[in-house]
């Protein structure tokens, strides 16, 4: 088996992850709930749900399709694009929530319902694995702008904070991101080469300015005028 080189590694960076191993565990999740449905056998569900919820509490060592993942499927092919962790993350929580109740409907003696809860988990896991649009990541990227607007609105940036000690001459784009993030380095990257000023911000390194400024994806990056004021947004 060859070796390949990560730039993230799956046990420690858990601020990102591999773009491809969340449709692996959707993958399993996807068709072990249309099995337990088709079949009838719902303490499938029940393991599901365990297995997410184990996953979510102690981490991806104890996610069995993630550890598959890591170790099996991305020594092959590579790693995939570096990605925000938190949307997959939150769309897992949503089947951890869904599994459990399709559970507890067979238990209480409500077998349609359980069925409808299993159907739902599993045409949204499979539709994430085979498509890459995953709704409960959607659900998440919305929530967290609703929330981030109701909060602390990105409306002005202090300069001092992201190391900018003298006045400058024109607008500047502020980046907050993750130095491992696919997309972070592409807006970067792009933002340097059409000449624009960048101040790139480390999310990882600098959890108080992204608490600061509400940044609840990467990258979120902004325009900034001379005087603070947010003047456009880039990204996020």
């Amino acid at each position: 088996m060859s070796v390949v080189a990560r730039t993230a590694d799956p046990y420690r960076d858990l601020d990102v992850i591999d773009a491809r191993a969340p449709r692996a565990n959707q993958t399993a999740v996807g068709l072990g709930a249309a099995l337990g449905v088709v079949t009838g056998w719902w303490p499938i569900l029940a393991l599901l749900a365990a297995q997410l919820g184990i996953g979510l509490r102690f981490g991806r060592r104890y996610c069995l399709p993630c550890v598959a993942y890591f170790e099996l499927i991305q020594p092959r092919i590579g790693e995939g694009p570096i990605e925000d962790s938190r949307p997959p993350r939150f769309a897992n929580q949503i089947g951890f929530v869904v599994l459990s109740a399709a559970s507890i409907a067979y238990l209480a003696g409500l077998p349609l319902l359980g069925a409808a809860f299993g159907v739902l988990v599993a045409f949204l896991a499979l539709l994430a694995a085979t498509t890459g649009f995953c709704t409960g990541c959607q659900i998440y990227r919305i929530g967290a702008r609703l929330l981030g607007i109701r909060g602390r609105r990105l409306d002005r940036v202090d300069l001092a904070d992201v190391g900018v000690t003298s006045r400058p001459d024109g607008d500047i784009v502020v980046s907050f991101g993750h130095p491992l993030c696919t997309d972070c380095q592409a807006l970067e990257a792009e933002v340097r080469a059409s000449g624009r000023r960048l101040v790139s911000v480390d999310v990882r390194s600098q959890r108080g300015l992204a608490r600061k400024y509400g940044v609840t994806l990467v990258p979120t990056a902004v325009a900034v005028a001379p005087d603070g004021r947010v003047v456009a947004r880039v990204a996020g």
